[in-house]
């Protein structure tokens, strides 16, 4: 209950301000939002264990519980990540914002305090989300909106498991209990994409250690499917936005650029019709071809896989023990901001490189 408390002071300290300052609206807002999900929050281990609960939720709750236990044997700060459950009463959690030129891969970005600069915004309101949505679109910018259903507050507050993350599928809901929770062991300020990458890294790749110890081969090897699929992708979106930031640099007149996106627009299509797109185990190539050029969907996808191939090689380089590898790289990653994080990653695991990347 401090915690939630500790919410609500938060909000009166902010109360004077409130009809000054967007910035203030919003996080007040997130406050208030943050407070009603904490007020309804019920212990997961009750949910796995009372024989009222439905068969599927309970099911979910379980693995949970397991999921959790497992990442502290890895070292993963669990601290009260996903020991409680909240019904938030919706579909969809919050939709996240992200916006860019159309004639650059130039994310807009927020900055609010603790994390940084961060490129892109969540709204627990949709409408306010579609008006800051349409303001960039007046200013003939790429815009795109996308529902989460989950968020880590980086273990300021007791994240309970939100009924919008539930998912019947059992390879996800480990993979996002292992992502959340790897956020609260590693965070570095103003390296989003670092961050992100790193935790989806951590979540499917400890996911695949979960179902091992639990003698479930099938699902650690959706797991090392889903693993290998998103490094396939992230070489796909390496190749992708390579393309469109030489068309970018060519400062062309806008139908012509327009022209040019739809070019690798075939590209992609092509691509993805291809043995490289055909690679893919559990990700439909076919719905990824059907997508139109829009920097800003671009953007926000990469986040989340971004030198996913390193990730993998400094695994490799740590014995493939997930758990040595997560303590390699806290140590690692002391006293890091923003871009130095992949630098630094990549000097260690390839110091023979006639390029040292500086921190």
């Amino acid at each position: 209950m401090g915690l939630l408390f500790a919410a609500v002071a938060l909000l009166v300290g902010y109360s004077v301000a409130y009809v000054a300052s967007d910035d203030v609206r919003y996080i007040s807002r997130a406050g208030i939002e943050e407070t009603r999900i904490l007020m309804g929050r019920v212990p997961i281990t009750h949910l796995a264990q009372d024989p009222d609960t439905p068969d599927s939720l309970r099911a979910m709750a379980g693995l949970v519980v397991a999921a959790r236990d497992h990442a502290r044997l890895l070292g993963l700060d669990a601290g009260e990540t996903y020991t409680t459950y909240s019904d938030v009463g919706r579909d969809t959690l919050l939709l996240v914002l992200t916006a860019s030129p159309k004639r650059c891969l130039c994310p807009v970005t927020w900055s609010f305090p603790i994390v940084g600069r961060i490129p892109y915004k969540g709204f627990f309101d949709q409408e306010k989300a579609k008006q800051a949505a349409a303001q960039f679109l007046a200013r003939d910018y790429d815009v795109h909106l996308r529902p989460s259903a989950a968020f880590s507050t980086l273990g300021w507050f007791n994240d309970p498991l939100l009924s919008t993350a539930l998912t019947r599928d059992s390879v996800e809901l480990a993979a996002l209990v292992f992502h959340e929770i790897a956020h609260n062991s590693l965070w570095i300020k103003d390296a989003v994409d670092f961050n992100e990458s790193y935790a989806q890294w951590m979540g499917y790749r400890a996911a695949r250690d979960f179902f091992l110890s639990r003698g479930d081969s099938a699902l650690a090897l959706r797991a090392v499917d889903r693993w290998h699929d998103e490094q396939i992708l992230g070489n796909y979106y390496d190749l992708l936005m390579g393309k469109l930031d030489s068309l970018y640099a060519l400062d062309l007149p806008m139908t012509e650029l327009l022209a040019g996106r739809q070019a690798i627009e075939q590209w992609s299509r092509d691509t993805l019709a291809s043995p490289f797109g055909q690679s893919l185990r559990t990700v439909s190539a076919s719905r990824l071809a059907d997508r139109e050029i829009n920097n800003a969907a671009l953007l926000g996808v990469r986040l989340y896989r971004t030198n996913l191939d390193l990730f993998d090689a400094f695994e490799y380089n740590q014995g493939r023990d997930l758990g040595i590898a997560l303590f390699t790289l806290k140590e690692l990653m002391t006293d890091v901001e923003g871009p130095q994080a992949f630098g630094r990653l990549r000097n260690f695991v390839f110091p023979e490189s006639s390029v040292t990347i500086p921190d």
